[in-house]
C-alpha cells in the first residue's frame, strides 16, 4: 500500500544493510517463481482472456465487448504499467528523500540498484500479459469494435459512404453489423445495375449509329467469299443486319440496292449458317417473314422435348406419374389439350427401359402425332382405319380411345416397318388391331366402309428437321414433285374409303409432319376439287395457326381456315399440319358419264350408256 509506505518510520542504517544483503537472493528466487508460474499459464491464457473480456461485456452478447488493445490502454498494456511504475518510483523518491537525513550516498544508490531490479521484474510480467492479451480471438480485437464502442454503440447507417465500405470489407463481420452490409451490398448491386442499364442503352445508341452505314457485300466479295469462307459469328452478324434493314427498308435500305439484293444476299448466308440447299430455303422462307424464318431455322437446331403417352387401356396417367417419378424422372403434363400426354425432362433411367414400359404403360410418342387423333375423335364400336400405320403410336392411341371395342385396321406399305407395329400392339394390349400390308392407294378395293380413316401421309419431313438434319440437304424439286402425287392420290383413296351412310362416322384426318404449302393446303384443296362430296369441318384443336387460303397468288378453298398448323418455334412440337373432312355422300359424280360409288367391300364404277338410236 502506497499510502503504508509514506508512513512508515524511516529505517536505521542497520536495516538498510541487512535490506541489501537480503535483495539479490529474493529477486532470484521472484524471477524463477514468475517464470515457472508463466509456463503453468501459457495454456490457461484463452480462458483468462475470455473472463477478462466477459467481464466488461454487455448484456446483448460477446461481439460487442469493450475492446482490449495497446493503444487503449487496457488491460495489461504498457501504458498501464508504466504509470505504475512511475507512481511508485515518486512514492520511493519520497521515501528516500525521508532517509536522507539516515542513509548515505551509498545507501541512496543501493536504493536505485534495488528499484531498477523491480522495474525490470514490472517489466516482464507486461510483456508476459500484453502476449496474453494478443491470443484473445480476432473478433475480439478488431478496430471497429474500437470505434463502435468510442462512439458510444451509436453506427452509421450511411450507405454511399464510401470510405466506410473500404473499411468494412477488411473487418471481421459481426452480428451487430451484418444487417448494414447486407443494405450496403444490395445498395451496390442496384448500383452496378443502374450504370449497366445505361451502359448498355448507350452501347446499343452507338451501335445503331453504325449499323445504319451496312453495306452489302460486292460481287468481287461474293466470289471470294465462295472460295474462303467467313467465320460463322460474322455470317450470323450479317444476317442480323440484313434482316434489320429488311424490317425497315425504306430508310434503311442503301438507295443502290434493291430488295431483291438483300433476299439473295440473306438467302446465301442462311444457307451457308444453317446448312439448307437453295431450294428448300426459297421454300420456307416464302412460308414466314423474315425475322420468324430465323427462329424456325433456329428451333430446328434444338431437339423437341421428350414426350410419352400413357396408354390408358393399362394404366391412368396420375398413378403412371407417380411410378415414373418414384424412379427419378423429372416430368410434367404436356398442356391442358391433352390429358395422356407427359413431358420428360430428365431421366435417371432409359425411358424406354423401365418395367412401366415394359409393361405397356405408355407410349414413347411425339406431342404432334397426338394431334391427328384428337381430331379423329373416334368412337366405339366403329370400324377405323389407319393407313399409314407404322410404328403404332397412333393406332393404338385409337384403340385405347375405342376401349378396345371395334376394329382398327393398321395398314402400311413397308413391310419392315411393320415389326415395330406388330410389336408395340402387342406390347400395349390393343386387342382390336387388324395388321395389313397394302399400298393406300388399292384400299377401296381391298376394304372399304369405314365410319372414320386416318391418313398421315408420307412427306418431306420439313417439320421434323430437329430429328432428321439430312431433309436440309436431301430434298429437292423432284422429291416435292413424287411426294405430292403420292399424297392426293392416297387422299382420294382415304375419302372413297369412308362410309357416309355411318350414323357416327364418316370422317377423313389429313395429316403431315410437313410445313410446306405444297403438302398441305394444296393436296387439301386438290380433294376438296376432286371430291366435292367432302367438305372440310373443324378440327377439335383450339390452339395451333388457321392454313393459308391464299399463299403467293394462288388461291385456295375459304373452308381451310378451318385447317391447323403449328410449328416448332411457335408450338414447342414438331411442325405438323391438320385437317378434317366430313363425307356428306357415298355418290361422286366425277364426270358426266362416270359415277364413283364406294361400298363396304370395294368401289363400283358405273358409267352411263348412251342410247342408241335406230335408223332405218
Amino acid at each position: 500500500n502506497k499510502d503504508s509506505r509514506r508512513t512508515q518510520v524511516p529505517a536505521s542504517p542497520k536495516d538498510n544493510k541487512r535490506k541489501r544483503n537480503a535483495t539479490p537472493k529474493a529477486n532470484m528466487k521472484i524471477a524463477k517463481s514468475k517464470v515457472e508460474s508463466e509456463d503453468e499459464d501459457e495454456e490457461d491464457v484463452p480462458a483468462e482472456a475470455a473472463a477478462i473480456a466477459d467481464e466488461d461485456a454487455p448484456v446483448d452478447g460477446w461481439d460487442n465487448a469493450p475492446i482490449v488493445s495497446d493503444s487503449d490502454g487496457g488491460i495489461g498494456s504498457d501504458s498501464d504499467m508504466e504509470s505504475d511504475e512511475e507512481a511508485e518510483s515518486a512514492d520511493d523518491a519520497n521515501t528516500d528523500s525521508s532517509e536522507q537525513e539516515f542513509a548515505s550516498a551509498e545507501d541512496v544508490s543501493d536504493a536505485e540498484a534495488e528499484i531498477a531490479s523491480a522495474n525490470e521484474d514490472e517489466e516482464s510480467e507486461s510483456e508476459s500479459e500484453s502476449e496474453t492479451v494478443t491470443q484473445k480471438p480476432l473478433s475480439l480485437l478488431s478496430d471497429d469494435s474500437d470505434e463502435s464502442n468510442d462512439d458510444g454503440g451509436i453506427e452509421s447507417y450511411d450507405e454511399f459512404d464510401s470510405d466506410a465500405e473500404d473499411d468494412d470489407d477488411d473487418e471481421a463481420v459481426t452480428f451487430r453489423d451484418m444487417e448494414k452490409r447486407s443494405r450496403k451490398i444490395d445498395a451496390r448491386r442496384q448500383m452496378d445495375a443502374e450504370m449497366a442499364e445505361l451502359e448498355l442503352e448507350t452501347g446499343d445508341a452507338v451501335v445503331e449509329g453504325e449499323r445504319e452505314l451496312f453495306e452489302l457485300p460486292s460481287d468481287e466479295q461474293v466470289e471470294l467469299e465462295k472460295e474462303a469462307p467467313l467465320d460463322l459469328a460474322q455470317v450470323q452478324l450479317r444476317i442480323q443486319e440484313i434482316i434489320r434493314v429488311l424490317s425497315n427498308f425504306a430508310e434503311l435500305r442503301n438507295e443502290t440496292k434493291s430488295r431483291n439484293q438483300y433476299m439473295s444476299q440473306l438467302k446465301r448466308d442462311m444457307c451457308y449458317y444453317y446448312g439448307y440447299n437453295e431450294f428448300l430455303m426459297d421454300k420456307l422462307l416464302e412460308l414466314f417473314a423474315v425475322g420468324e424464318a430465323v427462329e424456325f431455322f433456329e428451333a430446328n437446331e434444338v431437339a423437341r422435348p421428350v414426350t410419352i403417352r400413357t396408354n390408358t387401356l393399362k394404366a391412368r396417367r396420375r398413378d403412371l406419374a407417380q411410378s415414373l417419378i418414384n424412379r427419378g424422372v423429372n416430368l410434367d403434363p404436356i398442356g391442358k389439350w391433352t390429358k395422356v400426354g407427359l413431358t420428360i425432362f430428365d431421366s435417371q433411367v432409359p425411358i424406354g427401359a423401365t418395367p412401366e414400359y415394359m409393361a405397356g404403360h405408355y407410349m414413347i410418342q411425339a406431342a404432334s402425332s397426338f394431334l391427328p387423333v384428337i381430331a379423329l375423335a373416334p368412337q366405339e364400336n366403329e370400324k377405323v382405319l389407319d393407313m399409314s400405320a407404322a410404328p403404332g403410336g397412333k393406332t393404338t392411341y385409337c384403340a385405347a380411345l375405342m376401349k378396345n371395342t371395334g376394329m382398327v385396321v393398321a395398314n402400311d406399305a413397308n413391310r419392315e416397318r411393320e415389326k415395330a407395329l406388330v410389336a408395340n400392339v402387342h406390347r400395349l394390349g390393343a386387342s382390336n388391331v387388324v395388321v395389313c400390308n397394302y399400298d393406300g392407294r388399292e384400299f377401296p378395293k381391298v376394304m372399304g366402309g369405314f365410319d372414320r380413316v386416318l391418313l398421315d401421309a408420307p412427306c418431306s419431313g420439313t417439320g421434323v428437321i430437329s430429328k432428321d438434319a439430312s431433309v436440309k440437304v436431301n430434298k429437292g424439286p423432284e422429291d416435292f414433285i413424287m411426294l405430292t402425287r403420292l399424297q392426293k392420290e392416297l387422299i382420294l383413296s382415304a375419302i372413297d374409303s369412308v362410309n357416309a351412310d355411318s350414323s357416327t362416322g364418316g370422317y377423313i384426318v389429313y395429316s403431315t409432319c410437313s410445313v410446306t404449302v405444297d403438302e398441305d393446303e394444296a393436296v387439301v384443296n386438290y380433294a376438296l376439287r376432286k371430291r366435292p362430296n367432302v367438305k372440310l369441318v373443324d378440327t377439335g384443336l383450339d390452339f395451333g395457326r388457321p392454313g393459308f387460303t391464299s399463299f403467293r397468288g394462288h388461291s385456295f378453298h375459304s373452308s381451310l381456315a378451318l385447317t391447323r398448323r403449328f410449328y416448332p418455334h411457335a408450338h414447342n412440337m414438331d411442325g405438323f399440319f391438320v385437317a378434317k373432312f366430313q363425307k356428306l355422300s357415298n355418290k361422286v359424280q366425277v364426270s358426266e358419264q362416270q359415277t364413283v360409288v364406294p361400298t363396304g367391300s370395294g368401289a363400283t364404277t358405273k358409267q352411263r350408256k348412251k342410247k342408241r338410236t335406230n335408223h332405218h
